[in-house]
């Protein structure tokens, strides 16, 4: 399966509706299986059930799967907006993408379904004596799975779309893309830092950002012609059609043009599955929301900086991989200079006259300095940056303190 087909397929796997529409399908095939069951295998199973006691519990679960169903979406609506006002814009697609909201909406549907499907079957004497003997040990099993569900969901809704939720689904899409980026800076390209004169360019169709590169079709594509590609623009760019996507070194037509614009997906909004610069975007903008004066909330932005402190240790500790999996194609790697720059600038800036946020701030790039000292000169640049900021806004009690800091965090 190549890359482009795997990552669509994920991607369509993370959508509510799929997961929706698989535990529709499954209770429909469930439903409908015990009319015929009886009939493909030779055994019999007869229950007394009583005058139309399977009709009951199935009216009883579609009309309180209908209610329960309501309230779901209800509740995680509400979550996303929440997050959306509260946190940051970019972590409701995570909130979306959460399996247990998913799983807890699919199974109501899928228990609606069922219900709805059994009334309509029973009531046209499609099963017979056994059919609704089956049905009615298919109908408990599905109580037993909704009852189960019902109860993970309520407690997953105690933190569901909280602050703390937010900030913690949020360092893991940063620990995980940045983990990745980290142990194949290239994307399993070959690298490169600068371009070489001579290269043909190629341009996209559309505005927006580049949201995922099928480098399987671009490698294949670049082999056939016997052509080095040189990726012009990583995940979370802004391009338009004047933007060159990639330079070709060696003579392509037409046709080549097309399909190595075409490994590009460019969509309106960004995504975290190859970007390693949005998670660390997402966090810093919670940090900034919280430090905005009608928010007035250091204590978020504490936190934030140390999320953001476990993402970069996690990624620093990461042993990148020599191994090359696209020989005809270069990628340019994402700099450290640049995600420590997204990530601790904005809260450098906001938090500049606030002494906690900035005592915090200085002990988080000195300890991420000493984890690396290959690395250090970063952090102490960042540190440098932040430090001259907040003694310009500071009064000065807090500026002393914010001296002792910085010279302690230097010298340890």
């Amino acid at each position: 399966m190549t890359n482009g087909i795997g990552a669509a397929l994920r991607r369509i796997a993370r959508k509510v509706w799929a997961r929706a529409a698989l535990f529709t399908g499954l209770a429909v095939v469930f439903a409908l299986a015990a009319g015929v069951v009886g009939t493909l295998f030779p055994f019999r199973i007869v229950v007394d059930l009583g005058q139309d006691s399977v009709g009951t519990i199935l009216q009883i679960i579609a009309s309180s799967m209908l209610t329960v169903t309501t309230f779901s979406l209800t509740a995680m609506v509400t979550a996303y907006s929440s997050a959306t006002t509260t946190a940051t814009p970019r972590a409701t697609q995570l909130l979306i993408e959460d399996r247990t909201s998913q799983n807890a909406l699919s199974t109501f549907v899928g228990g609606f379904t069922f219900s709805l499907v059994g009334i309509i079957a029973l009531s046209t004497g499609y099963y017979g004596e056994q059919g609704r003997t089956i049905l009615f040990f298919g109908t408990l099993v599905m109580v037993a799975l909704i009852v189960v569900t019902l109860l993970s969901w309520i407690s997953h809704l105690s933190t569901f779309g909280r602050m703390a939720d937010v900030i913690d689904r949020v360092e893991a899409a940063a620990s995980r893309t940045l983990t990745t980026h980290a142990e194949s800076p290239a994307l399993g390209a070959r690298s490169y830092s600068e371009l070489p004169d001579g290269l043909t360019s190629v341009c996209g169709t559309s505005s927006g950002y580049v949201t995922f590169i099928d480098l399987d079709r671009m490698e294949r594509v670049a082999a056939e012609n016997d052509v080095e590609v040189y990726v012009r623009r990583l995940p979370g760019t802004l391009v338009d059609p004047r933007t060159p996507l990639v330079s070709v070194a060696g003579r392509i037509d037409e046709s080549v043009r097309t399909s190595l614009a075409d490994a590009f997906r460019v969509q309106p909004h960004r995504d975290y599955e190859q970007d390693p610069r949005l998670g660390v975007i997402a966090l810093a903008e919670i940090g900034s929301r919280a430090l905005s004066s009608s928010t007035n909330d250091p204590g978020t932005a504490i936190e934030v900086i140390a999320a953001l402190q476990r993402v970069f240790e996690t990624t620093l500790a990461s042993t990148p991989t020599e191994e090359v999996s696209y020989e005809h194609v270069l990628v340019s790697p994402v700099r450290l200079d640049d995600l420590v720059v997204d990530a601790f600038r904005p809260l450098a800036r906001d938090g500049a006259a606030i002494i906690e946020v900035q005592i915090r701030l200085q002990k988080c790039l000195a300890a991420l300095g000493r984890g690396r000292p290959d690395r250090s000169v970063i952090f102490s640049r960042m540190a440098d940056q932040a430090y001259a900021r907040a003694r310009a806004a500071l009064a000065d009690g807090d500026r002393d303190e914010l001296d002792h800091t910085y010279r302690t965090a230097r010298t340890k």
